[in-house]
């Protein structure tokens, strides 16, 4: 199994969101997976722009790294997606990839792959952002296994506890567990079916304007 993990911070992987993801990949490295990690410190990956394009040609027109970044997603079988708590939500650095994922959303484009997501904070309330994290991951198509998570502010010297770090390698060997054995929940499976016949009827609806997804419906899952 090949892993990717994507941090969204400005710390980059010597942050304490990088130094958790790390520990979840340990975790999965001891069951037989090969991790690597991508930092996203900022301006990597731009904003989108809303211009549509990636809808109606399956290629975004902005010139920095989000086409190799999906690329490098496509080609790996898990995804462990990572961010510090900014106000109640993931980073700026992560939502423009987030957000760049429009039309992989729309074609649920990475169907097939597990996730997990990690979450690290300074005062807490990580638990909400974990689970947007996760919905996300479940709309690109993506199977999300659970998440981990950090309060530093309650971390003497800013270390993880054994529990936290025994959390996190648990995490790491859940992913590559159940990916191998192609586990999931009902509820999760009934939450990608209800997305998926929505972006059916979206691409329905759009089919002039976003001709790239419509045909890519047609021809993967039939209209």
């Amino acid at each position: 199994m090949k892993i990717i993990g994507i941090v969204g911070s400005p710390r980059k992987i010597k942050g304490n969101t990088g130094r958790l993801v790390l520990e979840v990949l340990k975790g999965a490295e001891a069951e037989g997976a090969t991790c690597e990690t991508v930092a996203l410190p900022g301006g990597t990956i731009k904003p989108c722009k809303g211009c549509d394009v990636c809808h109606k040609k399956g290629v975004c027109p902005q010139k920095d790294d989000f086409e190799d970044l999906k690329a490098r997603i496509i080609a790996s079988d898990g995804v462990v997606l990572a961010s510090p708590n900014y106000i109640s939500s993931v980073s700026a650095q992560l939502k423009a990839f987030m957000d760049r994922c429009c039309g992989v959303v729309h074609c649920l484009g990475f169907e097939g792959r597990y996730g997990a997501s990690v979450v690290t904070s300074g005062g807490g309330d990580e638990e909400p952002i974990a689970e947007y994290m996760n919905q996300f991951l479940l709309t690109t198509g993506i199977t999300p296994v659970g998440s981990v998570w950090a309060n530093m502010g309650t971390l003497p010297n800013n270390a993880f506890t054994p529990e936290i770090v025994a959390a996190a390698q648990a995490l790491g060997r859940k992913l590559v567990h159940d990916w191998h054995n192609h586990i999931t929940s009902p509820e999760i499976e009934e939450r990608k079916t209800r997305f998926k016949d929505r972006m059916r009827q979206l691409m329905l609806y759009c089919r002039q304007e976003w001709p790239f997804e419509y045909q890519y419906w047609e021809k993967t899952r039939g209209m």
